[in-house]
């Protein structure tokens, strides 16, 4: 057991001995609130040294994916997280992938496109009219964030963005931690994970989240994969960790048992 190891929870120690023992592991995880502190200003977000510094070891062992599931967009994900070369990326909740440098880009179509425009006016309005709201654009979508608003203006700003929203075809609407999420593409982190899933080839999967974004992706966790929620709420997730900095000794201890598991046979 590494010393990381012996500061993490009983069953979430078990849990990661039987999961780095798998023939083919994907480590799929959210970045914000779980690699990452949140912060007041998206871009000023950057990953825990210890954290990055396990997703590394962990990108670079035999028959190991690293991937992050953001709700960021994947320019965004890119600045902020520095990942690895061999690391994939699913953004803006599903609707962005990279898989590799022959990864398709997004295109939306001509009514997608129209629907993108007024939601982004929308939320420009809103945000204008809302102090300490603020637009956050995306390819396939557009966000509003109300962290550095008074809560009765957030909710206001929350209540009106909708009402003005409801009247445009072709969006999909969800709340995040302080945001609601517009995107012009139905897509979410389960589907993500999904698709990460088939194109490894995992006989299992660690997730870890923190938002109620993330729960598309514990629900569609298997027997065999490990789901762990980062900080406090109802989940779908078996186990939970409290903060950023105690999934670190997560990443640590996976990757201490994955280096030092027995050879890996296929499935």
């Amino acid at each position: 057991m590494s010393e990381s190891g012996q500061d993490l929870p009983d069953d979430v120690r078990e849990a990661l001995v039987d999961l780095a023992a798998t023939p083919t592991l994907l480590v799929a995880l959210d970045f914000d609130g779980v690699l990452a502190p949140l912060v007041d200003h998206a871009e000023d977000s950057r990953p825990l040294p210890r954290s990055a510094a396990a997703v590394k070891v962990l990108a670079g062992l035999p028959r190991t994916t690293t991937a992050f599931i953001s709700g960021r967009a994947l320019g965004s994900l890119r600045q902020v997280a520095s990942p690895e070369a061999e690391t994939l990326l699913i953004g803006s909740h599903g609707a962005e992938t990279w898989t590799g440098p022959d990864a398709p880009a997004l295109e939306l179509e001509p009514g997608q496109a129209s629907a993108l425009e007024q939601a982004t006016a929308v939320v420009d309005s809103v945000a204008a009219s809302h102090e300490g709201t603020s637009a956050e654009y995306k390819p396939a979508g557009v966000v509003l964030h109300t962290r550095l608003a008074a809560p009765e203006v957030a909710e206001a700003a929350v209540r009106e963005a909708r009402a003005q929203l409801g009247h445009i075809q072709g969006l999909h609407l969800s709340d995040g931690k302080s945001v609601l999420e517009v995107s012009v593409v139905k897509a979410d982190k389960g589907q993500g994970l999904g698709q990460l899933r088939s194109l490894t080839g995992a006989t299992a999967a660690l997730f870890a989240g923190d938002d109620v974004t993330d729960e598309f992706a514990f629900r569609a966790l298997e027997p065999q994969d490990v789901g762990i929620k980062v900080g406090p709420g109802d989940t779908a997730a078996r186990f939970r960790v409290g903060t950023p900095e105690t999934f670190a000794l997560v990443l640590e201890e996976l990757a201490h048992l994955r280096a030092n598991a027995p050879s890996k046979g296929d499935a």
